[in-house]
């Protein structure tokens, strides 16, 4: 892929729709929230000399975060984006190392039958389209980037847990599935 102009919104959108399969409506909402995000954190370019300024926080398991991460490199496996699945169509882009941090979610606007209209993603302004909070997010050094720094064993199932997400009950670290008394479905 070759450098990508972030303020082309159809550009974008082709790009982000090649990663994902297709353009819909999650993938034209998801190109418009990463370029809002990136535009109040001043990040020109995440897939090149910013690349590791920026750790993003989306709270849905849709296709705006596909669009998302295809068009700022982060990603859950290299620890830059955390999924926060709360079903809402927002993200957080966090300037790593300043405190900067812009929360980017979707407004809906429902017309006079209750359904809510597609918007132009293309020309709308950024303020008819979303809400948009400058925000803290504590992140502590579990949280960034990088090897673990921490693990411990579950006192339960004796599973390893990375980076400061056990639970300590009375001293013993727990998963979080075993303090939750959560049970896969075992299936023999």
């Amino acid at each position: 892929m070759g450098s990508l102009d972030f303020s082309n919104y159809e550009m974008l959108l082709a790009e982000a729709g090649r990663y994902h399969g297709d353009v819909c409506a999650g993938i034209q909402s998801g190109t418009r929230m990463t370029m809002c995000g990136l535009r109040r954190l001043g990040i020109t370019d995440p897939l090149g000399p910013d690349r590791h300024k920026l750790m993003v926080f989306v709270e849905i398991d849709r296709c705006a975060t596909d669009a998302i991460m295809a068009l700022t490199g982060c990603r859950p496996g290299k620890r830059t984006m955390k999924i926060r699945d709360y079903g809402k169509m927002a993200a957080t882009f966090i300037l790593l190392g300043t405190g900067r941090a812009v929360r980017v979610a979707r407004k809906e606007s429902k017309n006079a039958s209750g359904v809510d209209p597609l918007p132009d993603f293309a020309t709308a302004p950024d303020e008819d389209l979303f809400s948009i909070t400058e925000v803290e997010v504590p992140l502590r050094p579990e949280d960034m980037p990088g090897k673990p720094i921490r693990w411990s064993r579950c006192g339960h199932c004796g599973e390893t847990v990375l980076d400061g997400r056990e639970i300590k009950v009375s001293g013993q670290a727990f998963c979080k599935p075993c303090h939750e008394k959560a049970n896969y479905y075992r299936t023999r």
